[in-house]
């Protein structure tokens, strides 16, 4: 059976999203949305009946200042590319300026069948399990992969 690799990223926003040091970062949501569309390796992402970012979906986060960012990538180098080799690397350099941190875990990753398209409750599952747990092949981090089979992987 194939697998893709499902990730989701949470922060919370420093301000409104109409507030004017979130501009930049709103002005590039969708420019950014599309460019990961079109990479290769891309395979799905969460949005609203209009296409626009997840942000704008009820969530069992329960929290209008979350940023919630789920897509579905054919494999690791897939996700590894778009993330930082292309203008997205950018924004996530300079996440500062329009993101807290709050100390727990903000980014997951899992192995998900072809096919499967990962929900917004089984992300919050995902990112408890990293926080209770630690890396473990049900869910990691950057810091420490894992290949389908549950094998730690070098990025």
């Amino acid at each position: 059976m194939k697998h893709h690799l499902a990730q989701a990223n949470i922060a919370r926003f420093k301000a409104s999203l109409d507030d004017p040091i979130m501009k930049e970062f709103v002005d590039f949501i969708g420019p950014i949305n599309k460019l990961a569309e079109e990479s290769p390796g891309f395979v799905w992402r969460l949005k609203d009946d209009e296409g626009r970012s997840s942000s704008y979906i009820e969530s069992p986060f329960r929290d209008e200042m979350l940023a919630i960012n789920l897509s579905v990538w054919e494999d690791l180098p897939s996700l590894k590319n778009f993330v930082y080799t292309t203008v997205h690397s950018y924004f996530l350099r300079n996440k500062k300026k329009w993101f807290q941190k709050d100390g727990k875990s903000q980014f997951v990753m899992w192995w998900i069948p072809e096919g499967e398209v990962p929900t917004l409750e089984l992300t919050k599952q995902k990112l408890e399990l990293l926080d209770t747990n630690g890396p473990t092949p049900e869910a990691f981090s950057i810091k420490q992969l894992f290949d389908v089979n549950g094998n730690t992987i070098a990025l």
